[in-house]
């Protein structure tokens, strides 16, 4: 049999809450066991949750949960960056599941690069690579992981709701997330992205205002 795993993730662009990287592994010509997955991105909320449960009853699978201090670790590093964090999470579910084909969803415009980098960081080289744009629009295995990444990333999200409020889904674009980044910046930093630009703007003013009140 041939095990094919497919990787992907949901909240790389959040200022608020973790990064989500999920894989899941089927044997080729079983892909019957996870009938009707697609990119979460065009499912309800409630479709996903259905998937999710299939999914995980069906497959093995693997989810790391990226949280928002390691993530400004690796953006001030000189050599790393949000990519190559990435490949570091997505080589440690290959090297835990030992797939015999294991599909990207590429985050990088550097498609043949990427996956040289990635390749470097497998136990095992002879693993065949399928690192592509878009993979969870055309392998299930890689829209399951989009799914199981997808659920665990709104989770995640509704707990922190629970606990410090309405962020809104925390991405910057979002008038309710940038309305709760503004007046709890100084506040809860173990949920807020540090490195994003959105962040940063955000102290700066408040730090000019504070200067200015003296």
């Amino acid at each position: 049999m041939v095990k094919i795993l497919g990787i992907d993730e949901a909240g790389r662009g959040p200022v608020i809450g973790p990064l989500i990287i999920a894989g899941v592994m089927i044997n080729e010509g079983e892909e019957d066991l996870i009938q009707g997955v697609k990119d979460s991105k065009l499912l309800s909320h409630g479709k996903r949750i259905e998937l999710d449960k299939k999914i995980r009853e069906n497959a093995d699978f693997k989810i790391i949960e990226v949280e928002p201090k390691e993530i400004d670790e690796v953006l001030a590093s000189a050599d790393l960056n949000l990519n190559w964090l990435e490949a570091y999470k997505q080589a440690e579910i290959i090297n835990e599941l030992q797939p015999d084909v294991a599909i990207i969803d590429c985050p990088s415009p550097n498609c043949p690069a990427y996956e040289n980098y990635l390749r470097n960081l497998l136990d095992n080289k002879n693993i065949k690579l399928v690192v592509e744009h878009k993979a969870d629009m055309n392998y299930s295995t890689c829209a399951a992981g989009s799914i199981l990444a997808k659920v665990m990333r709104e989770k995640r999200m509704d707990e922190i709701k629970e606990k410090y409020g309405n962020t809104g889904p925390g991405y910057p674009a979002n008038e309710v997330t940038r309305k709760f980044v503004a007046d709890n910046w100084n506040k809860y930093p173990e949920i807020f992205r540090h490195s994003w630009a959105t962040y940063k703007k955000i102290v700066g003013e408040r730090g000019q205002k504070g200067l200015g009140d003296f």
